[in-house]
């Protein structure tokens, strides 16, 4: 059965709560084996017959959204996904002397080519973006409260729900679930 990494919009942030042990019990009560989670951001692997990662992200926040209470958007990834984009994003020199910190930006579906455009017009003064597949790698020169590139202006440029992890996450989840390409 294919294995994928689940990665959550927007849960654990104010009143949107769903732990991860919760979330683990609620997705292996609706067949999904071999949940596992990592930190509290809604990280999720999960293991299923579906055979899409638009069936399982479709699937896994139907289930879970109910569970909450509140709409939950799930993103997947094939964890081979995962080690190939923490390889790209390594080959991206970086745009800042003393970068603040890199972060990609997950989004549901292909970013389209008017918003590549968009993400590759961005100019603001130590904000960078790149498209990579479809993902969205955000640099920034500046700490993460002064940027304008956040999740909700990624999701603008896009016309598509995003969730964003900071690098050091997405290389964790690459080391801990991903797969040799």
């Amino acid at each position: 059965m294919p294995t994928y990494v689940v990665l959550l919009r927007a849960v654990n942030v104010g009143k949107r709560v769903l732990r991860m042990e919760h979330a683990r019990q609620v997705l292996a009560d609706n067949a999904f084996a071999d949940v596992a989670s990592h930190i509290q951001t809604g990280n999720l692997l999960v293991t299923t017959p579906l055979r899409s990662p638009e069936k399982v992200e479709r699937a896994v926040g139907e289930c879970l959204s109910t569970a909450a209470g509140f709409d939950i958007v799930a993103l997947a990834r094939r964890p081979a996904e995962l080690t190939g984009l923490v390889e790209a994003v390594d080959g991206i020199p970086t745009s800042f002397e003393a970068p603040m910190g890199r972060y990609v930006a997950f989004c549901a579906g292909e970013v389209g080519d008017d918003a590549a455009a968009r993400i590759a017009a961005w100019d603001v003064d130590g904000e960078r973006a790149h498209v990579v597949g479809r993902d969205i790698l955000v640099e920034l020169g500046k700490p993460f409260n002064e940027a304008k590139l956040g999740n909700a202006q990624v999701e603008r440029l896009t016309g598509r729900p995003a969730t964003s992890r900071n690098l050091t996450v997405v290389r964790t989840l690459a080391q801990k679930w991903g797969t040799p390409r």
